[in-house]
């Protein structure tokens, strides 16, 4: 049986894909410590999604090991071996804000991190594919100095810019930037998932995220933009956001949709291959129209306020151009707009809440 190995199993994006992947006939081989309760405190903890994937896969084997010991991840792959036909690093220490308290935990989770698990591959199965989830901060604050425009809910490019119409693409330099702590850790980490593609002639595919959510995300307030704001939202709590008048524009992309990236990827792999990746001119929003939205799905009002002071290396506006992936492969396309994404969220907040709220009666 063929083997996937996915680190952040129990993530946002490694979840999606340990299902998509177990659905397609994969043993799937899970790598996670739930180091995002570390970062995010209860909230973030992913225990709850590693139990459902134990309880629901047949095929799913959960390792509880730390990306960065080169002597658990070589036990694993040597393991599996020539077995593993992909392998999918979802891993990462992922907030500008976290990484700034702790520089060298952030660099060696998303950098060390990530060369381990390349140099693994490298050694016991040379010919599987290697997906890498980098992000749009590689960009610094680039993206910042871009020709904007206020409107009544949200910042918005000049539109005689060329990036205007399908947003921004793989030319943008990440040189010369403020990239925060994270962003830089990033950078290096997607440099050299592209070195062993082009040096060593791995099959790498690097994908820079924007906004990646879905219902399955353990949002927090310095992870997890739209899951977060509608947890605060169904369970009434206050939300703040930070700078620019909340109309910062985000593009949003369901992970089911990126792993279904993902998959097109594997069935035809390039070596160092980079893509934006994100809700493009499909799917994307200001902090404030997120809002609206959520509001009306829920039936809510959220209490929030606006700060004026943003976070360090924070994107006045990104939307990704995703053209560069579509014309390589052109049998993908978004299946989730964001009505569709901010709908499936409440639903799945509006649950979590109601089972919460029968566990505490029934212990009362």
């Amino acid at each position: 049986m063929s083997v996937a190995i996915i680190t952040g199993s129990s993530g946002l994006i490694g979840s999606e894909a340990a299902k998509f992947f177990h659905e397609l006939g994969f043993k799937v081989v899970g790598i996670d410590n739930n180091m995002r309760e570390y970062f995010f405190g209860k909230d973030g903890s992913v225990d709850w999604n590693t139990e459902n994937l134990k309880r629901n896969l047949r095929n799913f084997m959960h390792y509880s090991s730390d990306i960065r010991h080169e002597g658990a991840i070589k036990e694993i792959f040597s393991k599996y071996g020539k077995d593993i036909s992909v392998v999918i690093h979802t891993a990462a220490q992922p907030s500008h804000d976290w990484a700034a308290k702790e520089p060298l935990t952030d660099f060696s989770v998303n950098a060390t991190g990530t060369l381990v698990l390349l140099d693994a591959t490298r050694k016991f199965c040379p010919d599987a594919p290697f997906i890498f989830t980098s992000t749009n901060k590689v960009y610094g604050d680039t993206p910042n100095f871009l020709p904007l425009t206020e409107k009544a809910t949200r910042w918005e490019l000049d539109e005689y810019h060329p990036y205007f119409e399908r947003g921004i693409d793989e030319t943008m330099s990440v040189d010369s930037s403020k990239h925060s702590v994270f962003g830089a850790s990033k950078v290096a980490a997607d440099v050299m998932a592209q070195e062993y593609g082009r040096y060593f002639g791995l099959k790498t595919g690097i994908f820079r995220g924007g906004c990646l959510t879905g219902p399955a995300h353990s949002g927090a307030m310095l992870h997890g933009f739209l899951a977060y704001l509608i947890k605060c939202l169904i369970y009434e709590k206050h939300y703040t956001i930070f700078g620019y008048k909340g109309k910062q524009v985000r593009d949003n992309i369901h992970s089911n949709d990126l792993v279904r990236a993902f998959w097109q990827f594997v069935q035809n792999p390039k070596a160092g291959a980079v893509y934006n990746i994100g809700g493009s001119r499909h799917s994307n929003c200001s902090v404030l129209e997120a809002i609206e939205i959520a509001q009306e799905k829920a039936g809510k009002r959220l209490f929030y306020n606006i700060s004026d002071e943003a976070r360090e290396g924070d994107h006045i506006w990104w939307v990704s151009d995703v053209s560069r992936f579509q014309n390589d492969y052109p049998e993908w396309k978004f299946e989730y707009d964001l009505d569709t994404i901010i709908e499936e969220i409440v639903e799945a907040t509006e649950e979590k809440f109601r089972r919460e709220l029968r566990y505490d009666l029934v212990a009362a």
